[in-house]
């Protein structure tokens, strides 16, 4: 008789401190367990109240990452289909917001006959059951991220849920990883082990014992420190990880494979498995580090203080430069900065691509606009996503159409020419009838491709798929007044109703396309998406020109990767990612200010600094890395000394006052 298939977890804890990549540790332990040939998903439990991260402030949260079916998650979501290469859904993110609302809708219904409703048992067998539910016949292995550090109060009902599950499956088929900081402080020149030790007592003492510690650091952990730590922790000696800081994300899952992490994985829950397959990232890593062209590319947004906010799209248009052999140097450019011509030119100056990625409300409007004003008339090769195809719409009926006045209902209910508009099914959402949350055009839906557009020649296909995130459209009445004016409507829902993609035809500008969509959501660093990789041959093929180089070819294919903003080891990327939300030096005033420093959530900013806990200086956009600066771990509560070279970073004092909602 056949053995019934066991699907086995993992579970991935943090202590001591916020921002140390536990995301990036379970997505890059994830990917090596993926190439030994096993089948993996991932899932991340945010401890916050909110049902999801739909309607959360940006400068707070991050990006909101979009899944197929259309669920509003974290952004880790992304860390783990970009690693995985797999689309993940709605089950991928469990909030406490869904699961205390699941328990109530069941109590309003009956359904506990008239029990007590409490935290233990019934909103722990909720956590449970959706932990379970994802361990299916087709999967191996299931890595459960358990967002917040070990002590929040926020986290206790997850870390008993995921205790109980592991007593339930048998200690044979679940573990626990748990990643910890172990600092360096440099008056006495020692990396020190206690606050690890500490951080792995107090998981103890809520009943889990960890299996592995994964130590991050901003320098190698010497074996005499590993062994403290085994001996202190309980755990064997090969399962004490060290995890210094990477010149690249991509550089974290060869770190941890060094360091033995997925082999003592594979060994302890008795997986079948393979050697590692390098092959694919290899040549991804040959291309993060050894580019052979570089390109400065700006993006033009509201959010740039906080870099994770836009963070699928640095790592879509890092792995379309990869792809075709390159760096992209990225320029972070405040949109409400500037709204004049001759501010903007001064901006973009030196820049050999543009991206206007999404957003929401009124503030830096203008000036996207006049940078895509700008962009148009100077050849430069640009890409607009979601609110950047409504700007770049906006921009035409002005400057082409003689269509003065020119503006979306969004920023503008009574402008003389709605260019853009809401969309049917929206206006008793923007009106205040109906919940905002969860209420917008999301998901994948597909898109017809005209013949002969740039668009269809980057796809490849007549026909794609890609995800939404929007409340307003092309408005259809406007459609031929502006095509009659050179604007090319590219691609449109396929009974035609809705735009989709729209464009300069390629004898007039090298690359100006806007989509609807968000495909960025849809790279991968190994397989990048067609109109990143489309606009980084075009940077390319700018900075080229603007050099005085002969052209270069071009791959048609091969791999496209993310290395960090600015490319390659010298950027300061860090294996940081983590969920927290350690504030910066000066860290926001209470209308939502952001002071020089700015907020450097969850490590990511490229310019992040930190080493140890913050007692090697070090400048995020300014501010010092101190210890004690902001009250929090270095800066933003990040690990990992900033290299030199990298990308522009954002400014340093931006004054963001609006403190708007990712939604209108």
């Amino acid at each position: 008789m056949a053995q019934a298939h066991v699907t086995k977890h993992v579970f991935v804890t943090g202590g001591v401190a916020s921002s140390l990549g536990k995301g990036l540790t379970a997505s890059s332990l994830g990917r090596l367990l993926k190439a030994r040939g096993l089948r993996v998903t991932m899932q991340k439990l945010d401890p916050y109240l909110n049902v999801d991260p739909g309607t959360m402030n940006p400068f707070q949260h991050g990006e909101v990452f979009v899944t197929n079916d259309g669920a509003e998650t974290d952004l880790d979501i992304g860390h783990y289909e970009r690693f995985l290469d797999v689309d993940l859904d709605g089950s991928a993110n469990v909030t406490t917001g869904q699961v205390y609302s699941a328990v109530i809708a069941r109590e309003r219904r009956g359904g506990y006959l008239g029990e007590t409703v409490q935290v233990v048992p019934h909103i722990t067998d909720e956590i449970k059951g959706r932990i379970r539910r994802l361990a299916t016949d087709s999967v191996d292995v299931v890595i459960t991220e358990v967002g917040g550090t070990v002590g929040d109060i926020e986290s206790l009902p997850y870390l008993e849920a995921i205790r109980q599950v592991r007593h339930e499956v048998g200690r044979d088929n679940a573990l626990t990883v748990h990643v910890s900081l172990v600092p360096y402080l440099a008056p006495s020149g020692e990396l020190k082990t206690k606050p690890t030790q500490h951080s792995v007592a107090a998981l103890r003492s809520i009943g889990l014992q960890p299996d592995a510690v994964v130590c991050r650091s901003d320098r190698p952990l010497p074996d005499a420190l590993k062994r403290k730590i085994a001996m202190m922790c309980d755990v064997d000696d090969e399962a004490v990880v060290g995890a210094p800081d990477a010149g690249s994300i991509y550089d974290i899952p060869k770190v941890l494979h060094k360091e033995g992490l997925d082999a003592y994985v594979v060994r302890r829950l008795g997986l079948s498995f393979r050697d590692v397959d390098w092959t694919e990232w290899d040549t991804l890593l040959r291309r993060v580090h050894h580019p052979s062209n570089t390109a400065t590319v700006a993006i033009v947004g509201k959010y740039v203080d906080l870099p994770d906010a836009y963070l699928s799209v640095t790592e879509a248009l890092r792995a379309g430069a990869f792809a075709v052999d390159a760096r992209a140097d990225i320029r972070w450019i405040g949109s409400d900065e500037f709204t004049s011509p001759a501010a903007a030119a001064h901006a973009l100056e030196g820049v050999d691509g543009i991206i206007v990625p999404g957003g929401f409300g009124i503030r830096g409007i203008e000036g996207k606009i006049e940078v895509l004003r700008h962009a148009r008339e100077h050849g430069i090769p640009t890409l607009g996503i979601c609110l950047g195809l409504q700007c770049m719409v906006i921009e035409a009926g002005r400057s082409l159409a003689g269509l003065a006045g020119s503006n979306s209902t969004e920023f503008d209910p009574e402008t003389a020419h709605p260019v853009i508009s809401t969309m049917a099914d929206q206006h008793d959402v923007v009106a205040g009838k109906r919940d905002m949350g969860g209420t917008m055009r999301l998901g994948l839906y597909p898109c017809a491709l005209g013949a002969g557009t740039v668009a269809r020649r980057e796809y490849g296909e007549p026909e794609v798929l890609e995800r939404h995130r929007h409340r307003y459209e092309v408005n259809n009445s406007y459609r031929e007044r502006l095509t009659a004016a050179g604007l090319v409507f590219s691609g449109t829902s396929p009974d035609g109703r809705l735009v989709e993609v729209v464009e300069l035809p390629a004898d007039v500008h090298p690359f100006y396309v806007g989509t609807q969509a968000h495909p960025e959501f849809r790279s991968r660093p190994t397989r990048a998406h067609p109109l990143f990789r489309g606009l980084a041959a075009a940077a390319v093929a700018h900075a080229d020109r603007r050099r005085g180089r002969l052209p270069v070819d071009i791959p048609d294919g091969g791999v496209g990767g993310g290395g960090v903003a600015g490319g390659g080891p010298a950027d300061g990327d860090m294996i940081g990612s983590g969920d927290g939300d350690g504030d910066a030096a000066g860290a926001r005033a209470g209308n939502g200010a952001r002071s020089a420093g700015g907020r450097a959530r969850r490590g990511r900013a490229e310019q992040s600094v930190a080493t140890g806990a913050g007692t090697t200086a070090g400048t995020t956009a300014g501010a010092s890395g101190a210890a004690g600066t902001g009250g929090a771990v270095g800066t933003g509560g990040a690990v990992g000394a900033a290299l030199p070279g990298g990308s522009t970073g954002p400014a340093a004092a931006a004054g963001v006052s609006d403190g708007e909602l990712v939604s209108p």
